[in-house]
């Protein structure tokens, strides 16, 4: 099920918190897989290692992708509400802070997503997973 990127500051701060978490138990479990493997890894070994790979890539592709997107569609918003501003009267410096903010959220949301679902992902499957 894929999650809803995060809107908020506090929305933001767990999914970091919850990659904080889980990154640490992936690379545990991998980095000790690979030193167990040695030279000669298992097919399981080698097929964890190749996906460990692609996963990053696809992740980061998806968090590049979905930031450059948001930002895209922020700029447009931000423009747009500058420029319509003489026609319905001058916009509070707090709300253009806040639709700054929000802008930013958004972004921030996109970019954390992808790679907030792989790890958190990851540390289940892993941990269900034994060493050997």
């Amino acid at each position: 099920m894929p999650s809803r990127p995060p809107r908020s500051a506090a929305a933001l701060a767990w999914h970091a918190a919850e990659m904080a978490v889980a990154v640490p138990q992936v690379v545990a479990h991998r980095m000790t897989r690979l030193a167990i493997a040695g030279p000669s890894p298992s097919q399981r070994d080698r097929r964890e290692f190749t996906r460990m790979v692609s996963e990053k890539s696809a992740a980061f592709a998806a968090a590049w992708q979905g930031m450059a997107v948001q930002a895209m569609v922020a700029n447009q918003a931000l423009a747009t509400s500058f420029w319509m501003a003489p026609l319905r009267g001058a916009q509070s410096p707090i709300a253009s802070m806040a639709q700054l903010q929000a802008a930013t959220f958004g972004v921030l949301g996109e970019g954390i997503a992808p790679v907030h679902r792989r790890a958190v992902a990851n540390a289940r499957r892993l941990a269900k997973t034994p060493l050997l």
